[in-house]
């Protein structure tokens, strides 16, 4: 669907996309943080504790921004694409 000159679907697929990046970076701070505990480095620990929750918070922004996508396009005048 396109709506005020942007393809909603292709923009959701890329905040996927990015959800999906961002969901593997969370994964391997998440096994750093775990290494960096077990080998005593607690400071370090906390700090990519730290990072993983705020990947965490990136993640629930992305999902609140397609709601928001989705909620908008279905208010805003369509635009109709003709093949001249």
């Amino acid at each position: 669907m396109c709506s005020n000159g942007i393809n909603t679907g292709q923009f959701e697929q890329m905040i996927d996309q990015i959800d999906d990046h961002i969901k593997l970076e969370r994964r391997w701070v998440h096994n750093l943080a775990h290494q960096a505990g077990d080998a005593g480095f607690s400071k370090t620990d906390d700090k990519l504790h730290s990072a993983q929750e705020l990947l965490d918070e990136v993640r629930a922004l992305l999902a609140d921004a397609k709601d928001e996508l989705e909620e908008e396009a279905a208010s805003a005048p369509g635009v109709t694409v003709s093949l001249v």
